[in-house]
């Protein structure tokens, strides 16, 4: 795993605006369905992308089927799918999105080789790491006594 300095994940966190969440659930009490909700309450443009909720509404947007359907620009991807799922996202990201910044990967997920080409291509790649437990402790949010997932 590469590691990330708190300086270059304080400048992604601070830089990113719209989030295309891949794998994002409906269901309130799973991570990627709270941390989407979190970047969303912290002023990011959350795209919820899963294709077994295409169409549904979350967190006042509609879900996409797939990172192709989206239309505006997209400055982060945000990867909650196992590590060997993650090459076709990324294949799919860079041919979306030419000016996307970020690649992010959760935590238990990561893949050498789409890092590789993403970062190849002039991507930041992060892996293993949760934005939301990272914005929380870059920005002072964290609380004694209190989960950094809750």
């Amino acid at each position: 795993m590469t590691r990330n300095s708190d300086s270059l994940l304080k400048e992604v966190l601070t830089r990113t605006r719209v989030i295309a969440v891949v794998g994002v659930s409906m269901n309130p009490v799973r991570p990627s369905y709270y941390v989407a909700r979190y970047l969303s309450l912290k002023g990011f443009t959350v795209i919820p992308v899963n294709p077994g909720h295409a169409g549904s509404e979350l967190f006042g947007r509609t879900v996409v089927g797939t990172l192709s359907e989206i239309e505006a620009p997209v400055d982060m991807v945000d990867i909650f799918r196992r590590s060997e799922a993650v090459p076709p996202i990324v294949d799919a990201a860079l041919e979306a999105f030419p000016g996307l910044r970020t690649i992010w990967m959760q935590i238990g997920v990561e893949n050498a080789a789409a890092a590789a080409k993403a970062e190849a291509r002039g991507v930041t790649v992060i892996q293993n790491r949760c934005p939301k437990i990272e914005y929380q402790r870059l920005f002072g949010e964290l609380r004694m006594g209190r989960s950094p997932q809750g």
